[in-house]
């Protein structure tokens, strides 16, 4: 299989936006131990491929040039490499792919098996491709660093989720609503009754004065701030914490990293944390499961084809979507 060729699009040096990207026909990889092949049936675009093209993740990403962006993806097992057992051929799966690696914007790739969970037949190509990056960022910053409990067992917590309806938001919002929580949360005017749809207890336009304030209507205080948005100081955040509230950056910046600092050495009650996600199997397959159940559902801005992969990159880029941008395989 690996002598064939396949359609897969790259980028051969950083910059260059859509208009960077490629059309080529590479042959199809070959798996190495421990490792399947897929075909691939959808793939999510997520911000992180973009600036890693832009290069605002070097020397880390990529690896190498020429580079086949993308790690979100659902598709078929095909061929599996010795040693692979976790997954036999004909398995339906939704994978995160390597960063250093990607691969995502092609008809074939190859993956180990770590980040590799079986999708179920209630599960679309869509929904389980558009998972992995949003939605495990949404799950570690919940449970982990809020400490939210998903079967709601919890005690009851006031959230703040800021850009509700993008790609990590609108997840957040789910999930927040499945724990033992009250949920505010701030997204564009035409993305208001999408988002109180999605269980929001209250939902702000972010370009009125409250919105931007980030007051909540019912003067709640916030325990935990998931941000997702971009350019919040901290100093429009402080007023709206309870007294140990803390702020739950999931795109930190270096500004991000001196307010941590600095509050954790002036021993500050509230406190503001750069989230690093760290990507476990475990955490793709709860959130598969809770699509399973319908507990927790993927909006769709577009649906894009792999030859118009350049569209659905410009979109990603332009930072409007709500939810997430799809690529058909």
């Amino acid at each position: 299989m690996a002598a064939k060729l396949m359609h897969a699009v790259q980028y051969d040096s950083y910059g260059g936006g859509a208009a960077g990207l490629k059309h080529v026909e590479v042959p199809i990889p070959a798996p190495k131990k421990n490792e399947v092949l897929l075909k691939l049936e959808a793939a999510s675009l997520n911000p992180v491929d973009w600036k890693i093209q832009k290069g605002e993740l070097r020397p880390l990403f990529p690896r190498k040039f020429p580079q086949v962006p993308v790690t979100d993806v659902a598709g078929e097992v095909v061929e599996v490499g010795q040693g692979a057992k976790k997954f036999k051929v004909g398995d339906k799966v939704v994978v995160l792919l390597s960063h250093f690696s990607g691969g995502g914007l092609a008809e074939f790739a190859v993956s180990n098996q770590r980040l590799m969970v079986a999708r179920p037949p209630e599960v679309s190509a869509a929904q389980g491709a558009c998972l992995p990056v949003a939605g495990l960022t949404a799950h570690q910053a919940l449970t982990q660093c809020a400490g939210i409990k998903l079967d709601g067992t919890g005690q009851n917590k006031n959230i703040l989720i800021t850009a509700a309806s993008g790609g990590v938001g609108h997840y957040a919002v789910q999930l927040a609503k499945l724990g033992n929580t009250h949920v505010t949360a701030t997204c564009g005017s035409r993305n208001v009754e999408l988002v109180k749809s999605l269980g929001a207890d209250e939902v702000l336009d972010y370009k009125t004065e409250d919105g931007a304030a980030l007051k909540s209507p019912s003067g709640r205080k916030y325990d935990f701030v998931i941000n997702c948005a971009k350019g919040i100081p901290w100093s429009t955040f402080e007023p709206s914490l309870s007294a140990k509230g803390k702020v739950i950056d999931i795109a930190p910046t270096t500004s991000s990293f001196t307010t941590f600092v600095v509050k954790k050495l002036t021993f500050s009650k509230k406190q503001l944390v750069p989230l690093l996600m760290i990507p476990k199997g475990a955490n793709l397959e709860c959130l598969v499961s809770l699509v399973k159940e319908k507990k927790l559902k993927a909006v769709i801005d577009s649906t894009h084809s792999l030859s118009k992969a350049e569209d659905a990159w410009v979109k990603s880029i332009e930072g409007h979507a709500t939810g997430k941008i799809i690529l058909e395989l």
